[in-house]
């Protein structure tokens, strides 16, 4: 209404009834509250509908200049009602309903805000928000760090000290709309430290990022190692440790058959897809596995006989590999130092305010991101080579009393 006061102000006064949508839509709208009855809010979201529909008709009219429905308000205000509306016309006249939630469009195509286009609903561990998302790599092998201080161990210009411990670095910042999941931004993020001849060796990953596919195809494409605790199994044998869980069973991929640990061979092997992932099924019989004397330890199956889900070979050895490794006290030492990452987000967060975005759109939204981490390296630089400590991780009082939590 705002802009086309502004763009075309004549003819919006012939278009509406200018005097009642100047009660409803002339206050600003933090200087009102919603009706306090359920019915009166629907009631008004319902009003809200017909008279954005009708500017939308008088816009889209013949006789209407065209350039009316060229402006992007009038665009957006279209977008909003297609997306949150539906009309229809009956013997009674035109009704209008506002749409259910299972008729909305996916979230990575719903606007959530007119002012933002790029804005998307995020949702992630329980929690809700409109917005985007950042993702962050930074440095964190030590050894790598160390080749910065000079080989006397005194501390020269652009050099740290030894008491100032290891560097961190942000290398990359990626920003991407709510609904972007983060597996979706392992191989992208991978590209981009490839082009800035930034890529690690082993590259420690929050347990979002990694797939059987992504651990096989990084090490494939880049040489990089993905460090990452992978799913567990999570069939009901694997989670009650009292059973003939998939490691039980001997694969023979050439063959394309199982083996169970009583010695019995499969007689079904067939690709699958499952969850939008390609899989091998592999099935026994059932005239196998009803008379075998450990059947309630392997299988639940009533009328059937076991069943094993497979990934291609090389991608189900690399899960099996992962499952055995990451149970090691050796593996979690080592996937410790990716815990560096959480404290960097706690100190963007409150050093730069980087959840709150200052900026309209995905573009500058990302540059406010990079700007954020270039004045974290430039506040870490400084530390480092003033030689003072990193802050440590907050422990309590009576977490000090357990030498194995304080080594």
């Amino acid at each position: 209404m705002e802009s086309l006061a502004c763009a075309a102000p004549d003819w919006l006064a012939e278009a509406v009834p200018i005097r009642q949508w100047t009660e409803r839509y002339g206050p600003r709208i933090d200087s009102w509250q919603l009706p306090s009855s359920q019915a009166q809010r629907t009631e008004l979201a319902l009003a809200y509908g017909r008279d954005g529909f009708a500017l939308l008709e008088a816009a889209h009219a013949a006789d209407a200049p065209l350039w009316l429905r060229e402006l992007p308000a009038v665009q957006v205000l279209r977008a909003v009602w297609l997306q949150n509306y539906t009309r229809t016309v009956s013997e009674t006249g035109r009704e209008v309903k506002r749409r259910e939630s299972e008729d909305l469009p996916p979230s990575r195509l719903r606007l959530t805000s007119p002012y933002d286009l790029d804005t998307r609903y995020g949702l992630k561990q329980g929690s809700w928000w409109t917005g985007y998302k950042v993702h962050i790599s930074e440095t964190c092998d030590p050894e790598e760090e160390k080749e910065n201080i000079p080989a006397d161990g005194g501390t020269a210009p652009g050099s740290g000290s030894d008491a100032a411990g290891p560097l961190r670095i942000i290398t990359n910042i990626a920003t991407t709309d709510a609904t972007v999941t983060d597996a979706e931004m392992t191989e992208p993020v991978h590209h981009m430290l490839a082009a800035r001849d930034l890529l690690p060796a082993e590259h420690d990953l929050d347990s979002g990022y990694p797939s059987a596919e992504l651990i096989v195809g990084m090490k494939q494409s880049f040489g990089v190692t993905l460090v990452t605790p992978v799913l567990l199994d999570s069939s009901p044998q694997a989670r009650s440790g009292a059973g003939f869980s998939r490691t039980a069973f001997t694969i023979d991929w050439d063959n394309r058959q199982a083996t169970c640990p009583r010695g019995h061979t499969s007689t079904w092997w067939s690709p699958a897809v499952q969850r939008g992932a390609k899989a091998i099924v592999v099935k026994f019989d059932k005239e196998t596995c009803h008379p075998c004397p450990v059947r309630d330890k392997c299988t639940r199956a009533r009328s059937g006989g076991r069943t094993l889900s497979l990934r291609s070979c090389d991608q189900q050895q690399v899960l099996d590999e992962a499952h055995t490794l990451q149970t090691s006290q050796e593996w979690r030492a080592k996937y410790a130092t990716r815990a560096g990452v959480e404290g960097t987000i706690h100190q963007a967060v409150a050093v730069t305010g980087m959840r709150r975005a200052r900026y309209r759109g995905l573009q500058k939204t990302h540059l406010e991101h990079a700007y954020s981490a270039v004045a974290l390296n430039l506040i870490r630089l400084d530390a480092w080579w003033n030689g003072h400590l990193l802050d440590r991780t907050r422990c309590s009082h009576l977490a000090r009393l357990d030498p194995s939590l304080t080594a």
